[in-house]
C-alpha cells in the first residue's frame, strides 16, 4: 500500500486516496468501473484543468471531478434528511501528480459526521464502505 492508500480511516481525514499509475484518461475507466461495480453512477463531471483554461486562461495538469451517486443510499439519506441533498453527490477527484494518478473519494462519514441522525450516520457507514472498496479496487489493478 502506498502513502497515500494509508490515508483512508485516519482521524480526522476527509478523503479516501490512492495512486494508480498512468494518465487521468487511462485511469478513469478503472475509476469508473469500481465505482459502478458498488452501485455508484457518474451524474456529473467537472474537468477543472479545462474550466481554468477556458475562464482564466491557466493550464494546469489534469483534474476531473466526478459527481458519484449510489442511488439508494441517496434516497435513504434524502428520506431521513431532505438538506442532506446539499452534501451528495460523493466527489471523486483524478488527478494528474507526478506522472501517475492521484484517485481521491470524499469520506462520507468525516463530511456527514456533523449531522446528528442515526439514519444518516448508517448511510455514511454504508458508502464509506463502498468507497473504501472502489479505492482498494482501483488499488490493486
Amino acid at each position: 500500500m502506498n502513502d497515500m492508500a494509508n490515508r483512508v480511516g485516519e482521524s480526522g481525514a476527509y478523503v479516501l486516496a490512492t495512486a494508480s499509475a498512468g494518465t487521468v484518461s487511462e485511469v478513469r475507466p478503472r475509476v469508473e468501473a469500481a465505482l459502478k461495480a458498488e452501485g455508484f453512477g457518474i451524474l456529473t463531471e467537472i474537468d477543472v484543468a479545462a474550466t481554468m483554461k477556458a475562464r482564466l486562461g491557466i493550464d494546469g495538469a489534469p483534474y476531473l471531478i466526478l459527481g458519484a451517486c449510489n442511488p439508494p443510499l441517496a434516497h435513504r439519506a434524502l428520506e431521513a434528511e431532505p438538506s442532506v441533498g446539499t452534501l451528495l453527490p460523493c466527489n471523486v477527484v483524478l488527478r494528474s501528480s507526478g506522472g501517475s494518478t492521484v484517485i481521491e473519494a470524499m469520506d462520507p462519514l468525516a463530511v456527514m459526521g456533523f449531522i446528528r441522525s442515526p439514519e444518516i450516520e448508517q448511510v455514511a457507514r454504508e458508502a464509506r464502505e463502498r468507497l473504501v472498496r472502489v479505492i482498494a479496487a482501483v488499488e490493486s489493478n
